[in-house]
């Protein structure tokens, strides 16, 4: 972030400074986290969701901070600035700050495709700007305020993800982030024990295209009914993209293969280095963005091509005689059903295995969401299931009922259990893809994959024939 003046902060927040030296004058720098702060910092204390910041502040001074913004009822110490709720005095202030820049600001919400789609309207624009997007996944309440906190004088642009558990939660985020361009990638059933029902997560992502500027534009993914229909609630220009006729802007001929994805827009080609075709909606997105800002299709084919996976988001991994498609950072209804058609998809002379964690957060509808996914994974002619979790013998169940051979499931109630029957099942070629809630923890099936790849090296040579390679 730029250099702020502690007096622009305090009129920005209406903090009550105490014990405040003259000599410090600045900060470029704010930490929510003590054990990160760096010298020269500026400490927020925040009540987070498991800890509380007020707690660590003696912390944060001894590790360098300048100052600390405080609740007014924390305990008498100097450099701080107090404040009713650190919360919304860090909205404030981002509020303040972002209103500092004239740089794109581009906001992407959705049920599922965030991510992909912030990252990949970057790796786009990057081609000929410069600029700014979320870090890992800050799109919460906590995270939007700090994500913008890092624009800069030289920014040409920010995409920012937008996220929700909760009606209203994109409207209350918009009113500091200002987007002057809306995404919207799918919307399907995702934290419906917090939204309610699958009405009120439509009118939620709905809320970004109400408080869009009548200059600005809109790109939504129209080969959804939900978000196309919600074109209407904008004021602004709005792109359609997707493979239906109805878009303005259509992809043809697509073809999917191990790592790549090609297809065109009119007379242009253009390929993505990504596993699935779940990613051809992001890929339109960012293309349309960039038309929009009038780049030449080959700077945007640059960018595209630019693109990388993230670490557990459909990610591909070689570790021994396996490949295993690492999509464990989270799960719900829509993503499980894009991992499905990647596993399909997926060329090899082995076995497909899906190694499936509970889809969490889906309320009463749970059973009933885990019952469609094993019918799913044995239309998608997926050769083993491996379902672990409490709602694992709705799936496994579900997929027998289907047809899938009763050899070729396995219910496991947790991660030892699972790793013997993959211990039992693979051989070379086969590939794994692994997938569940982020309350699963399926990541951790990666090392245990590489240690059982390393036991079966060293039973029949002493080299390690573990390799990790990003698709």
């Amino acid at each position: 972030m730029c250099a702020i003046r502690f007096d622009e902060l305090i009129a920005a927040i209406g903090g009550v400074p105490i014990g405040f030296p003259e000599q410090i004058d600045s900060f470029t720098r704010i930490e929510i986290d003590s054990r990160r702060i760096q010298p020269g910092d500026l400490f927020w204390a925040l009540d987070g969701e498991t800890h509380n910041g007020h707690k660590f502040v003696t912390e944060a001074f001894q590790n360098g901070a300048l100052a600390a913004v405080v609740e007014e009822d924390f305990i008498e110490t100097d450099r701080t600035i107090r404040v009713q709720d650190s919360l919304m005095a860090l909205w404030d202030f981002a509020d303040w700050y972002r209103r500092q820049f004239d740089a794109l600001i581009i906001g992407v919400t959705g049920s599922v495709g965030k991510t992909t789609s912030r990252r990949m309207i970057t790796a786009v624009l990057s081609a000929r700007f410069q600029g700014v997007e979320s870090p890992k996944n800050y799109n919460n309440r906590f995270g939007v305020p700090l994500s913008l906190l890092q624009l800069e004088d030289q920014h040409d642009f920010g995409v920012f993800e937008l996220g929700a558990s909760k009606p209203g939660e994109i409207a209350e985020l918009t009113e500091i982030v200002h987007p002057e361009v809306g995404v919207i990638t799918s919307i399907g059933p995702s934290h419906l024990d917090e939204f309610g029902s699958y009405e009120n997560i439509v009118n939620t992502k709905g809320e970004l295209l109400e408080r869009l500027p009548a200059e600005g534009f809109a790109i939504l993914n129209g080969d959804d009914r939900n978000v196309r229909q919600l074109g209407s609630r904008a004021t602004c220009p709005v792109t359609l993209v997707g493979e239906r006729k109805h878009n303005d802007l259509i992809a043809t001929d697509v073809v999917v293969r191990n790592g790549e994805l090609e297809f065109r827009v009119g007379s242009t080609s253009f390929t993505v280095p990504v596993n699935g075709k779940h990613h051809l909606t992001a890929a339109l997105i960012a293309i349309a963005v960039g038309r929009q800002i009038d780049m030449t299709d080959e700077e945007i084919q640059q960018g595209l091509q630019s693109f990388t996976s993230t670490q557990g988001r459909c990610q591909t991994i070689s570790i021994g005689p396996w490949t295993v498609i690492d999509d464990s950072y989270n799960a719900n209804p829509m993503s499980m059903s894009a991992a499905c058609r990647t596993l399909k998809d997926w060329q090899t002379k082995g076995k497909r295995i899906f190694l499936a964690g509970d889809m969490l957060a889906l309320g009463e509808w749970s059973e009933d969401f885990h019952h469609l996914l094993g019918e799913e994974i044995t239309r998608s002619k997926i050769d083993r299931l491996i379902a672990i979790g409490s709602q694992a013998a709705y799936v496994a169940g579900s997929a027998r009922k289907n047809g899938m051979d009763a050899g070729c499931l396995g219910t496991c109630c947790d991660q030892e259990t699972a790793m013997m029957l993959l211990d039992l099942w693979l051989e070379p070629d086969d590939v794994i893809l692994i997938k569940g809630s982020r309350g699963m923890k399926m990541e951790t099936f990666i090392p245990r994959l590489q240690q059982l790849a390393q036991q079966r090296s060293t039973a029949s040579s002493p080299q390690d024939s573990i390799q990790r390679k990003v698709a």
